[in-house]
């Protein structure tokens, strides 16, 4: 028996290449089932009635056989990720489940990946183990599994509704006359939209006037708004009032020289106006006060020709 390290390191590489090829088949199988969709309508439409319901149940179990695909595939995606609780001898409780519904599954179907992981996994835990699984003795298998892989005729009432689906999607007038009950049922609830039968309701309110209109103040939201709209903060128990600060030029507190300057300024300026205020007296009594006479001014010019 191969240690339990390599079942698992092998394991891990069959788990990737099955949910890749798990995807790779079941886009296979839609675009196949899209395709038996287009003949069904296409008998449909020729009224060939009974061989469209034969057919049909292919399409079902292709569509079944799709999903039981898919739950494998999330199966094998969640012992991927907990790829690490494979270790242990005995399975996980949580694992269980995925385990044992693979083993049961994988021999249905056409995928060679998957089989050889259910391999590796009735290696790692042993026939008896994968003997309850084939089995299902103790119920551990996922019920949505088994019911996928039973082999029963469809019901009636899944193939009508098929088939019901198929014609609505192409567009195909089956039942006979289907159409045109439509048509009247939408015309009956068109006519049912319009409850006066035809007579004019009267207005529980009178129209406003020019005069009140004018009055009227219009209301807050009437105008063109503000591109930037700002929500004041919630309170907190930090801030019971907040407020919205709007971004703006920051506040300049002057410094302790600055203030002494301003200070001194006020000084300066009574200082040097005084000596202005001299200035002017001195230069007044410098000129002179008075106007001279004209006596003095002839004394004056006598003094100078001398």
């Amino acid at each position: 028996m191969a240690p339990s390290s390599s079942v698992v390191s092998k394991l891990k590489v069959q788990l990737k290449l099955s949910i890749s090829r798990l995807r790779m088949v079941q886009q296979k199988d839609t675009a196949i089932a899209k395709q038996q969709r287009r003949q069904m309508a296409h008998l449909l439409e020729q009224g060939k009635e009974e061989s469209a319901r034969i057919r049909v149940e292919n399409i079902i179990r292709s569509d079944i056989t799709t999903e039981l695909l898919e739950i494998l595939e999330l199966y094998c995606e969640l012992l991927l990720a907990r790829i690490g609780l494979l270790e242990p001898k005995e399975c996980d409780p949580g694992l269980e489940e995925a385990i044992k519904s693979i083993i049961h599954a994988a021999p249905r179907t056409d995928v060679k990946e998957l089989q050889q992981a259910r391999q590796l996994l009735v290696e790692k835990y042993g026939k008896e183990f994968a003997l309850e699984a084939v089995e299902n003795s103790d119920g551990k298998v996922a019920e949505r599994v088994v019911k996928k892989l039973r082999v029963e005729p469809p019901e009636a009432v899944l193939v009508d509704l098929y088939l019901k689906e198929i014609a609505k999607t192409y567009g195909v007038d089956w039942p006979k006359g289907r159409s045109k009950q439509t048509s009247d049922s939408d015309s009956d609830d068109d006519d049912d939209d319009d409850p006066s039968s035809g007579q004019a309701v009267k207005n529980l309110e009178e129209p406003l006037t020019t005069e009140e209109l004018t009055k009227a103040t219009p209301p807050r939201d009437l105008g063109p708004k503000s591109p930037v709209s700002i929500a004041p903060p919630s309170p907190s128990t930090d801030n019971l009032s907040p407020r919205v600060k709007l971004p703006g030029p920051p506040e300049l507190k002057p410094s302790a020289k600055m203030s002494g300057l301003k200070k001194q300024t006020p000084n300066t300026q009574a200082q040097s106006g005084a000596k202005v205020d001299d200035a002017e007296d001195g230069g007044r009594k410098g000129v002179g006060g008075k106007i001279p006479d004209v006596d003095e001014l002839a004394r004056r010019f006598a003094a100078l020709k001398r």
